[in-house]
């Protein structure tokens, strides 16, 4: 059966901020062709690595963002490099960069350039600022990208007098921007589809957070012109809001809202605290009256909540978590990664991780990667190892741009490519 991408071919040129777009293509079924520097992209420098040894090739952080990759290598600074890359964008449907803005135009290899001949091409540049405006050569990481773009304004403490802004872990300005270059990519295969024209897209990576900090632009931008405010364990608001983190008996955490849901699982949940003697008044009518009305924000709310705070704090955290979704409250987990990797339901029944086999370290050697964000009914999913560095190059060279034996050798010993 095919993939949801089959047939569509991507020339990639990015390192840490654009490589998720190449990585979630090719695992839809898309040929990705990565061209690295001369001896690697940076992003295989970054740890972990397997064993805790410094190995180009073993770099997990690689690994988790290039899945279903060809590597080649090459210099395309040089005259010849800029040839390689050329020849190679006439034989793809979608180019990705992630280079300063004009960097790749002063090579001559700009959109303008490489569509000359190949109307049908899509490229995506995907840069911190856009490729315009005063901004335009500034520079920026993921951490400045989540700073500012509003992340790290809305995420933090208010019960810790003075608490400064906090980042979110885990490369999220990368992965925001990278998602939203790729569906802008996306959009543009399907315009294609139609009109039989490919175009350049200009995506940046401060314009992509900026858009996805949930309600502080719109309550900045409307009146009455409020900023939201950082709050523990919950949404940043433009009023205080119920504090929602429950400590359980075993020392975990519950996120815990919308308590007056409805009047049938108040009753419910009321009923299951008196089993344990820990109900207090909560029977009372006027509570009733509350998750009748779906009332928030009132002193005899914050007061239930204080009781059904006390009551979780005897209760182990699954078993909070499984009754409650039982009575229909939208309570969850704070969970760490390894219980993830532990729960049947993503493990076993949703198949969210996979096996990938690595070959190149033993037969049969496997290893778990985060699988498929998605479940393609008809068009299925499936992930390859990441590429070894210029593991490809001379089969591209050789069986899509049918460079010669004797060329590949002079390429080589000029320093412009680099072979496994």
């Amino acid at each position: 059966m095919a993939s949801a991408l089959d047939g569509i071919t991507v020339l990639e040129l990015c390192g840490e901020r654009g490589q998720l777009m190449g990585k979630l293509m090719g695992d839809m079924g898309a040929r990705i062709i990565k061209v690295e520097p001369i001896g690697g992209s940076d992003t295989r420098n970054i740890g972990p690595f397997k064993d805790d040894e410094i190995n180009k090739n073993q770099s997990l952080y690689f690994w988790s963002n290039n899945t279903s990759k060809e590597s080649i290598e090459v210099d395309i600074s040089s005259s010849e490099g800029i040839e390689i890359i050329k020849s190679l964008s006439k034989i793809c449907d979608v180019v990705f960069e992630d280079y300063d803005p004009g960097y790749l135009k002063s090579l001559g290899l700009g959109y303008e350039e490489l569509s000359k001949n190949h109307p049908e091409l899509i490229m995506t540049s995907l840069t911190a600022f856009g490729q315009d405006g005063p901004y335009r050569d500034y520079k920026s990481t993921d951490l400045v990208a989540l700073a500012m773009g509003g992340q790290m304004h809305s995420c933090g403490y208010d019960d810790l007098p003075g608490a400064p802004p906090i980042r979110p872990y885990g490369d999220h300005g990368n992965y925001i921007a990278a998602h939203y270059g790729l569906m802008g990519t996306l959009s543009a295969l399907i315009y294609r589809d139609f009109s039989g024209k490919g175009q350049y897209i200009d995506a940046s990576a401060h314009e992509a957070c900026s858009s996805t900090t949930e309600v502080a632009l719109p309550a900045y931008l409307y009146p009455p012109n409020k900023e939201v405010f950082r709050q523990t364990g919950r949404h940043a608001a433009t009023f205080p809001s119920a504090k929602t983190l429950c400590k359980t008996v075993d020392n975990k955490y519950l996120i815990v809202f919308r308590i007056f849901m409805d009047l049938s699982s108040w009753i419910a949940l009321v009923k299951w605290m008196d089993l344990h003697g820990m109900a207090e008044d909560l029977a009372d009518q006027k509570f009733k009256d509350m998750a009748a009305n779906r009332t928030a924000g009132t002193e005899d709310g914050d007061y239930a909540m204080e009781v059904l705070r006390k009551f979780i704090a005897t209760r182990p955290a699954e078993e909070v978590y499984r009754k409650s979704q039982e009575l229909r409250f939208p309570w969850g987990v704070v969970r760490s990664p390894e219980e993830n990797l532990d729960d049947p339901h993503f493990n076993e029944d949703r198949g969210m991780f996979t096996e990938i086999e690595h070959p190149e370290i033993g037969n049969g050697i496997s290893y778990t990667y985060v699988g498929r964000p998605y479940n393609f009914k008809g068009t299925p999913w499936s992930a390859t190892r990441p590429p070894l560095l210029a593991e490809n190059t001379q089969k591209i060279l050789e069986e899509d741009l049918s460079f010669s034996t004797e060329k590949i050798s002079d390429l080589i010993s000029s320093g412009v490519i680099g072979v496994n």
